[in-house]
């Protein structure tokens, strides 16, 4: 097959990655793979080793309908099966693409939360432009057929997947990373996300304050970029709330699975979410999550986790300290649980064989 994939930019988000590993995945079974990019290179991007044009677009009809023609010449070129594209920007490009192309467009929608009304509305009237629209969670799904900005025959769920080989845990690293990073006795938390009204970050903080005030031996490490007025904003309530010398903010990390090793549990206290990929992440490097009940993450976690809910930092703090003063036997039991549940059933090899199996049902109905 012949598979453009279609994106809003290779930022570090985790959207962005999932599908420049899908794409990478998608080039090692022997398919011919093509990136379109729509924004100007980034500050900081994932790395890929695919095809990838970039178009450069900005926030002008001058510049959306220039974008779209380049993209056009791109596709007559390389002549796809057909165009799989994720998140909002993206997916109505592609649709408009589809006027100027005749490959079929298939859309992917990575949150439940994706924008306001006039992007539900765009989504309604672009969705005849659209083979198929998939979300990465039953979250996501549900609530999309519930403002009718997708049709129920035309929507379905295909998870996000995990690099299980990346993402493995290692003894040794997390001897390492915790003596770099003076982790003696303590007890570290560890959050990912950049920081954005979406993660809540002032829920965790609120609820670290409890638990700092419970076990003084906690600690919180905060991995994503932080820049802009959220960031100030957390920072400033850090310092409200006298936590200064127990939560580091540790900016972008381009050295996840390392941190993963040197944390004692993972903690999400999101707002919502799609399908949160540093959840997975952390199940499948064997840490015990501690997250709240947003998007797709109870079907992440199963019974593999302590689930609660968002906006409650009492209830998160409650979560917290209970998790910390089990056993680290049965810490350890949980972990390992959860990356069995990763292994078996979130895989990134294994959506991969979703995806294309997808794909060859498109392309090949009946």
């Amino acid at each position: 097959m012949r598979i453009a994939y279609v994106l809003t930019s290779l930022g570090m988000g985790g959207a962005e990655r999932q599908v420049a590993t899908l794409a990478e995945r998608m080039a090692a079974r022997g398919h011919a793979v093509s990136l379109l990019v729509l924004r100007a290179r980034q500050s900081e991007e994932w790395p890929t080793t695919v095809d990838l044009v970039r178009l450069d677009m900005r926030r002008t009809a001058v510049s959306l309908f220039a974008g779209l023609w380049r993209a056009r010449r791109s596709l007559r070129v390389f002549a796809p099966d057909l165009i799989h594209s994720h998140t909002f920007h993206a997916n109505i490009s592609a649709r408009l693409l589809r006027l100027l192309h005749p490959a079929p467009v298939l859309s992917t929608i990575h949150n439940v939360y994706e924008g306001s009304w006039p992007r539900m509305l765009a989504y309604r009237l672009t969705d005849p432009l659209s083979l198929r629209t998939i979300a990465v969670s039953q979250a996501a799904a549900s609530r999309y057929l519930r403002l009718k900005a997708v049709q129920d025959h035309k929507c379905s769920v295909i998870n996000n997947g995990i690099d299980t080989q990346m993402f493995q845990p290692s003894p040794e690293r997390h001897a390492r990373l915790r003596a770099e990073m003076g982790a003696q006795g303590e007890f570290i938390w560890l959050a990912a996300g950049r920081i954005a009204p979406a993660k809540d970050y002032p829920n965790l903080l609120r609820a670290f304050a409890q638990v700092q005030a419970g076990l003084p031996t906690a600690r919180l490490w905060i991995a994503g970029e932080a820049t802009g007025p959220e960031a100030a904003s957390v920072q400033s309530l850090i310092a409200e709330l006298r936590l200064g010398a127990s939560v580091r903010l540790l900016g972008l990390r381009r050295d996840m699975p390392a941190l993963f090793d040197a944390a004692d549990g993972f903690v999400l206290a999101s707002a919502w979410e799609g399908m949160p990929l540093a959840v997975g992440e952390a199940m499948a490097m064997e840490k015990p999550v501690v997250v709240t009940d947003v998007g797709g993450v109870r079907e992440l976690v199963g019974e593999c986790g302590v689930i609660v809910q968002a906006k409650t930092p009492e209830t998160l703090a409650q979560a917290m300290l209970a998790l910390m003063e089990t056993t680290p036997e049965a810490r350890g039991s949980l972990g390992r649980a959860a990356r069995e549940r990763i292994q078996r059933a979130f895989s990134m090899d294994a959506k991969a064989r979703e995806w294309e199996a997808l794909y060859r049902t498109i392309l090949q109905p009946g």
